[in-house]
């Protein structure tokens, strides 16, 4: 190999995940800049028994158009916007890489290497390492690209790029704001962009959860082949619950409440009678008009009625009694919790994310939204991340054809399009 030409090609390497990140607004909680359409996800939780053998995809190859294209700085194509998949049918049934020793890469590990007039040193060991901060990803621009370590970047593996660990390594991340996490093969350098601490692989943002803000608060926990036993054998709950541990500090300021939330906590008093939800904004006049109460109580409450056949997928509401008072609001019906687990694992193991709230006023109150708009078996459940608890507003389906058409309908009550998701 021409060592003149090596050195320039591993700093620009190095900085592949610089540029790489979905580039988002000024106040930075819009979405990517990234030219896509909404992507359709079908599964980001556990591996399902419909899985194949291995990855549904197959291994990218160097795409040689990607070579060159550089200028002053190492950026590649700044000019040209990332973009990410129409479409990925299963991200739960792609493989977390296996944790294992490898030797480090001849090329991607100098230390120190400097970037952008910033001077970082490559970990001699990853014991112990934890780190919190922001996560970004890159896509289909850079698939198919040479990685830092002269590996080929595959948007459809969980990899990662990270500034300081050992090209090759392997780090778990959880998002903190919703308990899901990854583990990692970290391959590349980057990000370069202040304040983030890991850039993922395409896959790896989309089973987080945080392809549609393009940034996420996540922590990164180096992994080595002692751990990886213990790691894989926990639960997901169990995962959560460390991750809280870790992440809550005595001095910790209120909990940030989810964009969710936000729309809910500034509902209009009055709005204008309409016969349908155009948004979240008109919650509090969509479920009077409806005949919806909030339904409050404990955790894992549920729309589905207990005695329902499982068949049933729209349950329809009894209207409101006529009073001589203005009209009452109709209560859904809320079973016991036992006879709402039977009817959701009746409907099916697919479930659907609509939301997570750090508020359980206003989860049970878009719950009650669903009710009243005849979607059956939305229900409740908690997770304690970062020190808070979430609540997470979830609707079961049949399979894959029912949550498409499920997905749809959820989306036009104003909640945006769900995750569906598998636990």
């Amino acid at each position: 190999m021409n060592s003149k030409w090596l050195v320039p090609a591993l700093i620009v390497l190095g900085l592949a995940a610089c540029s790489s990140a979905p580039k988002k607004s000024a106040a930075g909680a819009s979405g990517s800049s990234a030219q896509r359409p909404a992507t359709v996800v079908l599964g980001t939780g556990s591996a399902g028994g419909q899985c194949p053998d291995g990855s549904p995809y197959a291994k990218a190859q160097e795409d040689l158009s990607t070579r060159g294209n550089y200028t002053a700085g190492g950026l590649y194509k700044p000019g040209v916007s990332d973009s990410t998949p129409t479409y990925v049918p299963n991200v739960a049934c792609i493989p977390e890489p296996e944790v294992v020793s490898e030797p480090r890469s001849p090329v991607g590990n100098k230390s120190p290497y400097s970037v952008l007039g910033k001077s970082y040193r490559v970990m001699d060991r990853v014991d112990d390492y934890v780190e919190q901060g922001t996560a970004s990803y890159y896509g289909q621009k850079f698939h198919g690209r040479l990685t830092s370590n002269r590996e080929v970047y595959d948007m459809y593996t969980f990899s990662a790029a990270h500034k300081t660990l050992p090209l090759p390594s392997f780090a778990r991340v959880t998002n903190l704001d919703n308990g899901e996490s990854v583990v990692v093969r970290v391959n590349d350098r980057g990000p370069f962009h202040e304040g983030r601490v890991i850039d993922l692989s395409y896959a790896a943002a989309v089973k987080l959860g945080i392809t549609q803000r393009g940034t996420g608060r996540v922590e990164v926990r180096a992994l080595t082949p002692g751990d990886n036993t213990v790691v894989s054998g926990d639960s997901r709950r169990a995962r959560r619950e460390r991750t809280a541990a870790v992440a809550s500090a005595p001095a910790r300021r209120a909990a940030a409440t989810s964009r969710m939330d936000q729309l809910v906590e500034k509902l209009p008093p009055v709005t204008p009678a309409r016969p349908v939800a155009a948004s979240a904004e008109h919650f509090d006049t969509w479920m009077k008009d409806n005949g919806a109460r909030v339904a409050t109580g404990r955790p894992a409450i549920t729309t589905a009625a207990g005695d329902a056949p499982a068949a049933a997928r729209v349950q329809a509401l009894a209207p409101p009694v006529a009073t001589g008072a203005p009209a009452a609001a109709a209560t859904p019906v809320i079973p016991a919790p036992d006879k709402a687990d039977a009817a959701a694992r009746a409907l099916g193991t697919i479930l659907l994310q609509v939301a997570s709230f750090s508020s359980r006023d206003n989860a049970a109150r878009a719950l009650g939204q669903l009710s009243s708009a005849g979607i059956a078996g939305a229900s409740l459940s908690d997770i304690v991340s970062g020190g808070r608890t979430l609540w997470r507003l979830r609707v079961p389906a049949r399979d894959h054809d029912s949550a498409a058409e499920l997905a749809g309908r959820i989306a036009g009550l104003g909640f945006g399009r769900p995750q569906l998701v598998r636990d």
